[in-house]
């Protein structure tokens, strides 16, 4: 007989419903805030979310979940895996900052890489490990969360990254064979986790989730082989909680009866968007007679309202495939805001449309009322979403026939220039007059506490807007004369005016929504707030030609046009879920296309039009994926080839595995593309090489996520390795990525070493 079913979460925002963490620890890094009062910001967040989740009637907290950088980064530390360069920081220093060091580095040493969180916008710091990496087991933050969880009376659920995903998500470390494949300690890991296990159920845990959103890959045998032995080994263990092993992000596919099968007690598993399937190769596996099934079906990456009675159908078909049948989203809140209701501008036709963590929250325990005890007991809540559902579909707000009409015109010559690579590079080049290895920067510098102030000062009403630009031109001069005295050649402006690359044109395009409190983690203390996609998308007006071409008429030298594209415009946004992807990904195109004729036309000769992610919204499917290339990048050259031979399109990319895409990098057809590739030693050079990528190319020699100051030589060094797949003819030098988070006194350094590698190596190749 079915157990009744109960409502809970795999995870929650960690940052407070007013970044408070954030801002306690940016405080601790200045000297501001104690390790002590650090620590007691984090466990208040952490009691307030169990605190409110248990209101709400979640019956089972997750525990684990919060983290002061990244959950990832908290595994490579509970299995003892920290690198040696950050155990010494350690040693002399304490733990915590050990911890950062692993995540941002310091003066003295590298951090850890970092990379997208599977196809999010998170990112996580990958494990470095090696034949020779010996674990210990370190379970203190983990057993000391659920204490704390247990002391304050709630049922709690320790959520852990699982070790088979843990290991596909490392890298080699430095000084091992680039072959080396760390699944292959999977053996030596085994009995960490087995003394993680019972240390948690010693403090009192009687159930904990292991999550492997990796088997939602397409894996080879191996693998699939590889997570049978993890979990017959530790389902075989006999002191121990119970154990959930967690799914999400796509389909299960070949893992799910690989996992259906193991000795554990449940199974957690996304049925929302293309991971519906695992209804289906649930039921041929035969279902979990017997075990508990965790069933997400609230979406928990995006912010549409749930169609609850749809999902309810979906919960009774689950009822017969489970001994037990508990609702969660579709993996951790950790990608939407904290609360809908901060949310005051917000027009309320828009509102009643969507849900952030909170909301989610309740749309899960309503299901699970409704499941538990019949449609009857929230037959009210059901009505009103019908109702909201179907606002939302007949809504003017989302339908603009002109825009619709614009998109279905599109001709395949609409998406590719005219001319040949080879013809436009040498157009190009008569007009710009560059050096070989020409220097530029990604497109923002710092963003200052005055700039920050100037903006706050604007809403409030302190100054007017006359002041505002006034400051603005100010800022941009000043960063203009910054670069010309290094001796960059392409400049930009700066971008003093803009909040956020997305959430920037977001405001200025019909279609989005903004809001003022939607923050999302991205990485570390890193956030952003995300538009909402809500409508068909135009462009009523020039986005960025006033201030762009203010900055070229300030220099001699080229300005960047920068702009960004449709699929991060997409990917960074909450996107809607009403019609395919493609189609919105073209009507943003369109819009696109309109500001870079304005720029060319302006007598803007370089314009960039970002695309970092690209890579990071890749299926996870292969079958998937071709589907997604065509209509990506596509949407990248219907927004960029209208302009002339002599116009230089560059595109940037960041903080991704790349060698799943080179063919489409190479379709997307831009003049110059820059990637990161400091953290991963220019391997991204090799690659595109590798590939006979045809075109300009600036692999990132300055990690600008760490406060480091690379050295002369440093950057030289990368440099060198970066000629060893590109030419010189054909190389750039910049930033890894954008400089707005960083200060001015490490910017001046780092881009005046940068400046004067890029001279020691051009004398070298002569």
């Amino acid at each position: 007989m079915t157990e009744t079913s109960s409502p809970t979460v795999y995870g929650y925002p960690r940052q407070g419903p007013d970044r408070e963490l954030k801002k306690a620890i940016e405080g601790h890094w200045a000297g501001r805030v104690t390790e002590r009062d650090l620590l007691d910001v984090a466990a208040g967040l952490r009691a307030g979310n169990w605190r409110h989740l248990t209101e709400a009637g979640v019956r089972e907290v997750p525990t684990g979940d919060f983290s002061l950088y990244d959950h990832v980064l908290d595994t490579t530390v509970m299995v003892g895996a920290v690198p040696p360069r950050h155990r010494a920081v350690v040693e002399t220093e304490g733990p915590l900052a050990g911890y950062f060091a692993m995540a941002r580095g310091t003066q003295e040493v590298a951090p850890l890489e970092m990379t997208k969180w599977f196809d999010t916008n998170y990112h996580y710091l990958v494990p470095e490990l090696g034949p020779d990496t010996v674990f210990a087991a370190d379970p203190a933050k983990q057993v000391g969360e659920l204490r704390e969880a247990v002391a304050l009376g709630h049922t709690a659920r320790p959520v852990l990254v699982g070790p088979v995903t843990y290991l596909l998500l490392a890298k080699p470390a430095p000084g091992a064979d680039p072959a080396f494949e760390p699944i292959g300690l999977l053996d030596r890991l085994l009995p960490v986790y087995a003394e993680v296990l019972a240390a948690l159920r010693a403090a009192g845990a009687e159930w904990v989730q292991l999550d492997e959103p990796a088997l939602a890959q397409d894996r080879d045998r191996a693998v699939l082989d590889a997570a049978a032995h993890a979990y017959r080994e530790l389902g075989a263990l006999t002191d121990r909680p119970k154990i959930l092993v967690a799914g999400y992000f796509d389909r299960l596919g070949d893992a799910l009866p690989v996992l259906a099968r193991a000795p554990i007690e449940g199974l957690g598993l996304d049925f929302t968007g293309p991971a519906a399937a695992n209804l289906e190769d649930l039921a041929r596996a035969g279902g979990l007679p017997g075990k508990r099934l965790i069933a997400g079906v609230v979406d928990g990456r995006n912010v549409w309202i749930n169609d609850l009675g749809g999902s309810l159908a979906t919960l009774a078909t689950l009822l017969g495939l489970a001994g037990r049948v508990d609702v969660a989203p579709s993996c951790s809140l950790l990608h939407v805001p904290v609360d809908l209701g901060l949310e005051h501008g917000l027009d309320p036709r828009v509102g009643r449309w969507l849900a952030f963590a909170r909301q989610k929250v309740a749309e899960v325990v309503t299901l699970a009322t409704g499941l538990s005890e019949g449609t009857g007991a929230v037959a009210g809540r059901l009505a009103a979403n019908r109702a909201d559902l179907a606002s939302r579909e007949a809504s003017a707000l989302t339908h603009d026939p002109g825009v619709r009409a614009r998109a279905a015109a599109v001709t395949p010559a609409d998406t590719r220039r005219p001319q040949p690579y080879g013809e436009r590079a040498a157009a190009q080049r008569a007009r710009l007059g560059l050096p070989e290895l020409p220097t530029t920067t990604i497109g923002s510098f710092p963003q200052t506490g005055r700039l920050r102030a100037a903006r706050a000062d604007l809403r409030a009403g302190r100054i007017d807007q006359d002041a505002y630009d006034e400051l603005i031109a100010s800022e941009i001069r000043s960063v203009l004369v910054f670069q010309e005295r290094a001796g960059i050649d392409v400049l930009v402006h700066g971008e003093p005016e803009r909040n956020d690359m997305v959430q920037y044109f977001a405001e200025r395009l019909n279609g989005y929504l903004a809001t003022q409190h939607g923050w999302v983690q991205s990485y570390g203390t890193r956030y952003v707030r995300p538009p909402i996609l809500a409508g068909d998308v135009s462009r009523p007006r020039p986005m960025t030609l006033r201030w762009t071409t203010y900055a070229q008429s300030q220099t001699r030298r080229p300005v960047k046009g920068m702009l960004t594209g449709p699929v991060t415009m997409l990917a960074w946004s909450f996107v809607r879920d009403d019609q395919p992807q493609a189609e919105t990904a073209r009507q943003v195109a369109l819009a696109l296309r309109d500001e870079v004729a304005d720029l060319e036309a302006s007598g803007i000769a370089v314009i960039q039009v970002d695309e970092p992610a690209l890579r990071e919204t890749l299926p996870l499917r292969a079958a998937d994926r071709p589907a997604y290339l065509a209509w990506a990048t596509e949407a990248f050259r219907l927004a960029t080839s209208g302009v002339r031979a002599d116009t230089q399109i560059h595109t940037h990319m960041c903080y991704a595995e790349f060698g799943e895409i080179l063919a489409a990098i190479d379709d997307l057809d831009a003049d110059v593309i820059s990637l990161e590739a400091a953290r991963s030693h220019m391997r991204v050079a090799g690659e595109l090489a590798g590939a006979g990528y045809p075109r300009e190319v600036g692999p990132g020699v300055y990690d600008i996520h760490s406060p480091r100051v690379p050295d002369v030589e440093e950057v030289a060094s990368l440099l060198r390795e970066g000629l060893g797949g590109i030419p010189a003819g054909r190389l750039w030098v910049n930033p890894d990525c954008g400089l707005k988070t960083r200060g001015w006194g490490e910017v001046r350094v780092s881009l005046d070493n940068m400046v004067a590698a890029a001279r020691v190596v051009r004398a070298e190749a002569g």
